[in-house]
């Protein structure tokens, strides 16, 4: 499930990213940068994040070298429920642990969506006290809109870990290219950069293979990366792709 991640600290980022969000406070311990995703449970009223569903978790922020944790951390609460997760990313994420936080949602039988997360007790606050409630985890009495930010490369990769997938009406789905970085050192080798994008490529194909998503997802990736421009996907692509489920 992790062999993903450790590879000596090498990130692969959207080249694109979505619009960053208000800066908040580091999420984890040493070395945890601002913005990083965090997860905590909603409630809204019946059928707020779909037919029979007023509870789910929304996962707000970047994906970071430690994401991975806090997930587990939410999902071991859950007591075997297995609330849909709604996502909604925001700047630059490591890639590596994005197709390992979908290995663990598929792991769990966890459904997946985008979308953002109004939480009522937010509104009228600065955003500090916001992000505290939030931080504890909830649960939170929140309703669902359509993402306020389009669902990237980062965004796909752990939707398509959802055993059942969807994108509400008004999702934009935008892919970029793909660029490396260490995160420990920010000089990557041009060695690093001839060899390493050919097999984190591999292992993203094989993932989207096991995720049952067309692989045909990472050569529109790398066409944007070759012409550093960035392309809309067509609701018809989500399904053609399998990005999304019947």
């Amino acid at each position: 499930m992790f062999r993903n991640i450790a590879f000596g600290g090498l990130l692969l980022l959207t080249a694109a990213a979505a619009a960053a969000q208000m800066p908040r406070s580091p999420v984890g311990g040493i070395g945890s940068p601002p913005d990083a995703m965090i997860f905590y449970l909603a409630h809204g009223a019946p059928g707020a994040c779909g037919p029979g569903c007023s509870d789910w978790i929304a996962a707000e922020g970047t994906v970071q070298w430690d994401t991975h944790k806090r997930l587990f951390n939410i999902l071991d609460r859950q007591a075997g429920r297995k609330l849909p997760l709604i996502i909604h990313v925001w700047g630059e994420s490591n890639l590596n642990v994005a197709t390992s936080l979908g290995r663990i949602l598929r792991d769990r039988g966890i459904d997946t969506t985008a979308g953002t997360t109004e939480v009522e007790a937010c509104k009228g606050k600065p955003d500090a006290d916001c992000f505290a409630m939030k931080r504890s985890g909830g649960p939170l009495e929140a309703k669902v809109k359509s993402p306020d930010a389009p669902c990237d490369l980062t965004c796909v990769l752990m939707l398509a870990g959802g055993v059942h997938r969807s994108l509400p009406p008004g999702t934009r789905v935008v892919l970029s290219g793909m660029f490396l970085h260490n995160r420990m050192a920010p000089n990557v080798s041009q060695k690093a950069r001839d060899t390493l994008p050919d097999r984190f490529g591999e292992q993203f194909r094989k993932y989207l293979r096991d995720m049952g998503v067309e692989t045909e997802l990472l050569d529109i990736v790398d066409r944007q990366a070759e012409s550093k421009r960035s392309v809309e996907m067509p609701p018809s692509e989500w399904t053609r792709l399998h990005i999304i489920t019947p």
